[in-house]
């Protein structure tokens, strides 16, 4: 039993944690995100830093067999036409995830086509306002090299073809351009609408193109073909890959220090190299897409007060023009439909109830968190040997990645794929990504139930015991089992049984 001089001590240690939190928001370096942000849950909040050291045995076991593994091979497929119908050109926007699952789904058009594809063009994304390219962010080579005997894949058109650009389709209405092709459109229509345009011109470029095939009636091989471009072919650039081995290695060295414990990472090789002498240890990846663009497109409310909605109304109104109206919901409706994105806080203390104690090794994966700091101090008390990209490389290392959304992105997905667990603060595209590639090697994954958590956070009385067996319950087959998929769900998503064998 704790005495009342630590009792004390840990409500005046909450106090003041809570107006650091205050003190942080006052300073946001945007006007419009300087809200007062403070913990929303602080009995809970309270019960989390007080709780013991030790996780349980069984959180970090790795998944058992499922008596499913991947199943790719094509078998005795016919091998390529000697001639190709012409060249196909797609238009991806989108953030990484989404751009993706495009570039999968175009290989498959091309191939249900006999078609040529030219390596996808990458739309600026208007939030993100990243130029990256294919080749900025994949392994053309491996790519290329991968589906060789799958589809023809070219990095540019012939010069007799080099007119079909961006630039040609943004000015004009173009006979070789097919917009019309409907949110997961069939293969028949595809063969329809698109293989006119080809035997015509030669070329058809096919934008909008995100979402523009069906999940549903296509034969096995094009099935399988989209996960072999998901999970096989689609590798990142060798920069991405030697960041992402060096982050995994010092995630998992007992002697890397905490970011607040150390100056100056480009000078600590000698402890990274001294990993090879230590027992690796485990670390967790927490994806947080808590960013202004999420959190204003749920219309929840954070806490923030009239000052917050205001803001997040006006920025919901600028980037999607009316195209995303204010919900006719409460908020206690959204969050007892699971309809909002949970807080920093919130997953602090979701993943304190699963049982991670103060000492996991936390790598947090996001980009630019809704209010800055303050909005992460809660669940950096909670897990204080949190790390992410800026605490773990320095800034040499990151120079190449610096600004660019897409990189940092592909970083943070390399990492969560070599994670013991991945925990996403709400669904979204790189969550259905990750949840389907990690199903695919057998990793664990917890797939947080949003609809229950936001029931239990609505009740402001809950006991931390209540708390941690409510989640517990409801999180039993969340944790990487298997899960079939059903019609109309993404095969990126549920990759089984299409995909995968049960042996």
């Amino acid at each position: 039993m704790m005495n009342l001089y630590a009792k004390d001590r840990m409500i005046l240690s909450v106090l003041l944690f809570v107006v650091v939190l205050i003190c942080n928001a006052s300073t946001s370096s945007s006007a419009s995100d300087a809200i007062t942000i403070k913990p929303r849950h602080l009995s809970l909040l309270k019960s989390a830093l007080q709780r013991p050291s030790g996780e349980q045995s069984e959180l970090w076991r790795p998944m058992t067999d499922q008596g499913w593994s991947p199943c790719l091979d094509l078998g005795n497929s016919p091998s390529l036409p000697e001639k190709t119908e012409g060249y196909i050109q797609v238009f991806l926007d989108g953030g990484l995830n989404q751009q993706r699952m495009g570039i999968c789904d175009a290989v498959a058009v091309a191939k249900i086509l006999n078609a040529t594809l030219v390596i996808p063009y990458l739309e600026v994304n208007p939030v993100w306002q990243d130029s990256s390219s294919f080749v900025d962010i994949f392994d053309v080579d491996h790519f290329i090299n991968t589906l060789k005997d799958d589809i023809r894949i070219v990095r540019e058109l012939p010069e007799e073809l080099s007119w079909s650009t961006r630039e040609y389709y943004g000015t004009a209405i173009r006979e070789t351009r097919v917009k019309t092709a409907p949110v997961h459109a069939s293969a028949k229509w595809y063969r329809e609408n698109v293989s006119p345009v080809l035997q015509s011109f030669g070329i058809a470029a096919i934008s909008p193109f995100s979402h523009r095939l069906s999940f549903d009636h296509l034969p096995a091989e094009i099935q399988r073909l989209r996960c072999k471009v998901n999970f096989q072919a689609l590798r990142f650039v060798p920069h991405i890959t030697s960041l992402g081995d060096a982050l995994v290695s010092r995630l998992r060295n007992p002697l890397w220090r905490s970011s607040k414990d150390r100056k100056n990472v480009d000078h600590l090789g000698d402890i990274t190299n001294s990993h090879s002498r230590q027992e690796p240890g485990k670390f967790a990846v927490l994806h947080l897409r808590f960013d202004k663009d999420m959190a204003a497109h749920s219309a929840c409310d954070f806490g923030g007060g009239k000052a917050e909605k205001l803001a997040l109304a006006k920025y919901r109104q600028m980037i999607w023009q009316g195209r995303v109206l204010n919900s006719q919901f409460t908020d206690e409706e959204l969050r007892s439909q699971g309809r909002c994105p949970l807080t920093p806080e919130e997953m602090g203390l979701l993943l304190a109830a699963f049982g991670f104690d103060n000492n996991t090794r936390l790598y947090l994966a996001s980009h630019k968190v809704y209010g800055g700091e303050a909005r992460i101090s809660a669940l950096r008390q909670v897990f204080p040997r949190m790390e992410d990209k800026r605490s773990l490389a320095s800034s040499a290392e990151r120079a190449r990645i610096k600004g660019k959304a897409s990189l940092l992105a592909a970083l943070d997905y390399y990492v969560s794929m070599h994670s013991d667990i991945f925990i996403s603060a709400s669904p979204g595209n790189m969550h259905n990504a990750l949840v389907g590639h990690r199903t695919f090697e057998n990793l664990k994954t917890i797939r947080p139930n949003m609809a229950l958590i936001g029931q239990l956070f609505l009740n402001k009385s809950i006991t931390w015991v209540d708390f941690q067996q409510a989640l517990g319950e409801g999180h039993v087959n969340r944790q990487g089992q298997i899960r079939l998929r059903k019609p109309k769900q993404s095969i990126y998503t549920y990759p089984a049984p299409d995909c995968m064998c049960h042996v």
